[in-house]
C-alpha cells in the first residue's frame, strides 16, 4: 500500500468524522461541550468506551508485549474487572448526587480548594502524558509507514494528528466523542477480527487449529505464581489491575465525562458494568492477536522493526499489516484500526483536558456564558500545543514498551488521588486544607524512589503495579497526619 494512499484513506476517515461532528457541534455551548446535555444513551457511550479504554496502546502494544510477558496481561485485566463494579457503586453514585461537571469538585466539596486543585493538577498531569503516550505511538507508526517515505519529518506528523482531533473536537466537544467513539471502536474491533482472520489463512489454519497449536502454547501463560518477589506475580497484577481501573477510569475526568453524560445514575452503572465484561473478553483477544503475530513473524522470518538502531515490538503488528504481503484488505483494516484506536482516546483526552482546565483551574462557571465559551475557545488550543511539545519529547526519551511506560505513569500521578479521594468517602475527618499538596508530593517522591530502588536494596522484590495502592495508601497515611474533627 503505497504512503498516498494510506494519505486518503485518513483523509475520508477524518471526513466522517467532521460530518458527525457538524451534526453533533449545531448550537453547541459550553453545557454540550462538557456534558453533551446529559442526553446520551447509555449503550452509546459504553460501546464508545471501550475504544477510548483500549486506544492505540492496547492496539499496538499489548500484542507486541506477548513476546516478553505472554498472557500475564490477563491478570492485570481481571483486577480491572472488580475495579469497575467499585467505580459504579462506590464512586458514581457520588458525582451524581453531587451533579458535578469536573469530578474533582468533589474534592471542594470535602476538603476545600487547595486539595481540589492539587487532585486536578495530578489528573492533568496524568492525563497529558497519558494521552501524548497514546498518540506517540500512533504517530511513530504513521512516521515509519507513511511520512518517511514523503520525506515529512516528526515533528510535522504530530502536530498534523494533532490539527485533525482539533477540528473535529472544537464546537462539540464531549458530545461529539461520545458518537465518534462508537465509530472508532467499531473500525478497531473489526480490524482486530481481520487480522487474525487472514494471518491464520496464511498459515494454513482455522482458528480452532491455531488455539490448539503448540506454537500458541509457547505464549499462553496466564497466570504467574512460582516467584512472589517477580514483578509480574499475580497478586501484584490483580490487586494493581484493581486499583488501576479505579484511578484511571473513575477518578480520571476523560473516562468519568463520558459517564456524566448519561441520563441517570443507573443508566451510567449499566454502562459501566457491560463495558467491564466486554472489555476483558477484548483484551484477551488482543493477546492472541499478539502471539499469533509472533508465530506468523517466526514461521516466514520476519525482524522485530527498529527505530533508532533499537528493537520495537510495538511496531512489529503494522509490519506484519502493512509489509508482509496479507493483502489490501488487511492494510485498509489495520490503518482503520490504528487510527481508530489512537483518535478515541485522544480526542475525549484533549475534551477533558480543556474541561479541567475550564472548570478546576480558571473557575469559568462563574463567568458569564460568552466569556466561558471564549476561554474555553482558547484552552483548547493550548492542550493541543501542550500535547504536540510532550509528544516530541517523547520520541527522544522512551525506550521500553509503551504500555509498560504508561502504567509505570499511572502508579505515579494517580496515588494521590486515590488517597484523597478513600479519605475523604471512608472516614469523616476533615484535614488542614493548606497542607495537602505537601502530602500528595512525599507520597509520590517515596513512590518514585521505590520504583527504581534496585531490587538488591529490598531483598530481590521487584516493585510492580502494587505500587499504585502503595502510593495511595501513603496518601492516605499522610492525610491522617493533617486531620481535624
Amino acid at each position: 500500500m503505497q504512503p498516498i494512499h494510506i494519505l486518503l484513506l485518513i483523509a475520508i476517515y477524518f471526513g466522517v468524522l467532521v460530518l458527525i461532528s457538524y451534526r453533533t457541534g449545531k448550537n453547541a455551548g459550553n453545557d454540550t461541550f462538557f456534558k453533551a446535555n446529559k442526553q446520551s444513551p447509555w449503550y452509546v457511550v459504553a460501546f464508545g468506551m471501550i475504544g477510548a479504554s483500549l486506544s492505540g496502546v492496547t492496539f499496538i502494544s499489548i500484542p507486541g508485549w506477548v513476546e516478553g510477558a505472554q498472557f500475564g496481561y490477563m491478570q492485570v485485566v481481571f483486577g480491572y474487572l472488580i475495579g469497575y463494579i467499585i467505580i459504579a457503586y462506590l464512586l458514581m453514585p457520588i458525582y451524581y448526587r453531587l451533579n458535578v461537571t469536573s469530578i474533582y469538585q468533589y474534592l471542594a466539596q470535602r476538603f476545600g480548594m487547595v486539595s481540589y486543585r492539587t487532585g486536578a493538577f495530578f489528573f492533568f498531569i496524568s492525563r497529558v502524558l497519558g494521552a501524548s503516550f497514546r498518540l506517540y505511538l500512533v504517530a511513530i507508526v504513521l512516521q515509519q509507514y507513511v511520512f518517511n517515505a514523503l520525506h515529512i519529518p516528526f515533528e510535522l506528523t504530530v502536530i498534523l494528528s494533532i490539527l485533525l482531533i482539533w477540528i473535529y473536537t472544537f464546537k462539540g466537544g464531549i458530545k461529539t466523542i461520545v458518537w465518534t467513539d462508537t465509530l472508532q471502536t467499531l473500525f478497531m474491533l473489526v480490524a482486530v477480527g481481520m487480522s487474525i482472520y487472514y494471518i491464520n489463512d496464511r498459515l494454513a489454519w482455522s482458528f480452532s487449529d491455531f488455539m490448539a497449536s503448540d506454537a500458541l502454547a509457547q505464549y499462553h501463560q496466564i497466570i504467574f505464581t512460582d516467584n512472589f518477589l517477580a514483578k509480574n506475580h499475580f497478586a501484584k497484577s490483580f490487586i494493581g489491575g484493581i486499583f488501576i481501573a479505579i484511578c484511571m477510569t473513575g477518578l480520571d475526568q476523560d473516562m468519568m465525562q463520558k459517564n456524566l453524560t448519561c441520563r441517570s445514575l443507573q443508566d451510567a452503572q449499566k454502562n459501566m458494568l457491560s463495558f467491564s465484561i466486554v472489555l476483558v473478553i477484548v483484551n484477551f483477544v488482543f493477546l492472541l492477536l499478539g502471539a499469533l503475530l509472533f508465530i506468523y513473524a517466526a514461521q516466514f522470518g520476519i525482524d522485530i522493526p527498529m527505530v533508532d538502531g533499537k528493537p520495537k515490538t510495538d511496531l512489529l503488528f503494522p509490519e506484519i499489516a502493512l509489509q508482509s504481503g496479507l493483502g489490501i484488505t488487511v492494510a485498509i483494516t489495520f490503518l482503520l484500526g490504528l487510527i481508530a484506536a489512537a483518535y478515541s482516546s485522544a480526542d475525549s483526552a484533549l475534551a477533558s483536558l480543556t474541561t479541567s482546565f475550564c472548570i478546576d483551574f480558571l473557575d469559568t462557571e462563574s463567568k458569564e456564558e460568552q466569556a466561558q465559551i471564549r476561554i474555553r475557545k482558547r484552552i483548547h488550543i493550548a492542550m493541543s500545543v501542550l500535547l504536540v511539545i510532550v509528544i516530541i519529547i517523547f520520541k527522544h526519551i522512551l525506550t521500553e514498551n509503551v504500555i509498560s511506560n504508561l502504567l509505570t505513569v499511572a502508579t505515579f500521578t494517580y496515588g494521590p488521588l486515590l488517597g484523597m479521594f478513600a479519605f475523604g468517602i471512608f472516614t469523616k475527618y476533615k484535614i488542614k486544607d493548606t497542607y495537602s499538596w505537601i502530602v500528595a508530593l512525599v507520597a509520590v517522591s517515596i513512590a518514585v524512589t521505590l520504583k527504581f530502588m534496585p531490587a538488591s536494596l529490598l531483598g530481590g522484590y521487584q516493585v510492580g503495579y502494587e505500587l499504585l495502592p502503595l502510593n495511595g495508601l501513603l496518601t492516605f497515611i499522610g492525610l491522617i497526619l493533617i486531620r481535624t474533627k
